[in-house]
C-alpha cells in the first residue's frame, strides 16, 4: 500500500513538472526578443527604401522638314516689237484677200484693228485669232485699238458710254482689264500694246480730270497684265492734257501715263517729230504715232479702202 501511494505521488510530481515546462516555453514563443535578429534588420531596412522611379525614354526627335523649293522665276516679258514706217487703220478690219493685195504695194507695213471696247463702231466679222495670225504671218504689223468709255462732256448722241465724274477709276480699271481679254482671244500676247482710243473732247476742269483718272487706271490694269498701254487721242484734247501732267509732274507722273501715245493732227506731215502736239522732251524712246491724214480713200492691187494714214515709231502686236 505504501508502495502505491509513493509511486502515484511520483506520478503526480512528474505531470506537475510537465506542465511547468509547456507553460514557460508557450511564454517565451509569445513574448518576443527583444533584440531583432541581423536578417531582420536587413529586411526592414530594404522595405523602407524607396523604389527608384523610373527613367523616362528620351522623345524621338521629329524629321526637320525640308525647306521649300524656290520658286521659279517668273518668266521675263517678251520685249516689245518696234515697227517704224506707215501704218493704215480703217473702221472694220480688212479681209486677207485686201491685205494680201495691198500688200508691198500700197507702201504700208502695219494696220490699225479695232479690237473691242464699248464705243466700238464697227462690226467685226473677220476680227478672231485665226486672222491676226494669218495677217501676221503675211507680214502685217498689228496696232491694237480699243475704245472704251468716252469723256463725260461729249454729247450723248456722240457715244454709247461715258466715262462718270464719280466712277472714272472704277470704270477705267474694270475696261483695262477688259482691253486685256480682248487682246489675248486675239492671240495678242503680253508685250503688246493696246491703244486707248479716246476721240476730242473740250478740255476743261472737271472732263479733263475724269479723262486723265479713267486713262490712269486703264493704263495700270493693262500694264499689271504684261501688256504696254497706249493712248490715242487728239493732239488738242487728250495728248494735250497728258502733255500737261508728263510737263509739270514729270517722273512723278510716270506710273499713271501710257508708254505710248498716238496723236492725231491732220497736218499732212507724215512724220512722228510730234510738231503741234508734243514737245522733244516727251515719249522719245520709239512712243509714238501720228495720224496725219484722215477719210482718204486709197486703191492698192485694184482694191479700194477708206483709211487714216499713220506715221509710226512705236511697239506693235506680238501675235502667238
Amino acid at each position: 500500500m505504501t508502495t502505491l501511494r509513493t509511486a502515484v505521488v511520483a506520478a503526480l510530481v512528474c505531470l506537475s513538472c510537465l506542465a511547468a515546462t509547456l507553460t514557460g516555453e508557450a511564454t517565451a514563443a509569445a513574448v518576443p526578443s527583444a533584440v531583432p535578429s541581423a536578417a531582420d534588420a536587413q529586411t526592414q531596412a530594404l522595405r523602407s527604401v524607396p523604389k527608384p522611379k523610373p527613367v523616362p525614354k528620351p522623345p524621338v526627335p521629329k524629321p526637320v522638314p525640308k525647306p521649300p523649293a524656290p520658286k521659279p522665276a517668273p518668266k521675263p516679258a517678251p520685249k516689245p516689237v518696234v515697227f517704224t514706217g506707215q501704218a493704215f487703220d480703217t473702221c472694220a478690219a480688212p479681209s486677207l484677200a485686201t491685205l494680201k493685195a495691198w500688200h508691198g504695194t500700197s507702201g504700208y507695213g502695219a494696220v490699225g484693228i479695232y479690237i473691242g471696247g464699248k464705243n466700238r463702231g464697227c462690226s467685226q466679222p473677220r476680227l478672231t485669232a485665226s486672222w491676226t495670225r494669218s495677217a501676221s504671218a503675211s507680214g502685217w504689223r498689228l496696232l491694237p485699238l480699243y475704245v472704251g468709255s468716252q469723256a463725260p462732256c461729249l454729247p450723248a448722241r456722240n457715244t454709247t458710254a461715258r466715262i462718270g465724274t464719280g466712277t472714272a477709276l472704277t470704270q477705267g480699271t474694270a475696261e483695262g482689264k477688259d482691253a486685256v481679254r480682248a487682246a489675248k482671244s486675239l492671240a495678242i500676247t503680253a508685250g503688246s500694246p493696246v491703244y486707248l482710243d479716246m476721240e476730242s473732247y473740250t478740255r476743261g476742269a472737271s472732263c479733263t480730270l475724269a479723262v486723265m483718272q479713267y486713262t490712269a487706271a486703264w493704263s495700270r490694269a493693262v500694264r499689271a497684265a504684261g501688256y504696254l498701254a497706249g493712248f490715242y487721242s487728239s493732239a488738242d484734247a487728250g495728248i494735250a492734257d497728258l502733255a500737261a501732267i508728263a510737263l509739270t509732274r514729270g517722273a512723278h507722273a510716270a506710273a499713271d501715263l501710257p508708254d505710248v501715245l498716238w496723236y492725231a493732227r491732220w497736218d499732212k506731215r507724215a512724220s512722228t517729230d510730234g510738231y503741234g502736239a508734243l514737245s522733244s522732251s516727251l515719249w522719245t524712246e520709239h512712243q509714238r504715232v501720228h495720224q496725219y491724214v484722215g477719210n482718204a480713200k486709197e486703191t492698192h492691187g485694184g482694191v479700194t479702202v477708206n483709211i487714216d494714214r499713220n506715221a509710226v515709231d512705236a511697239p506693235v502686236a506680238l501675235v502667238h
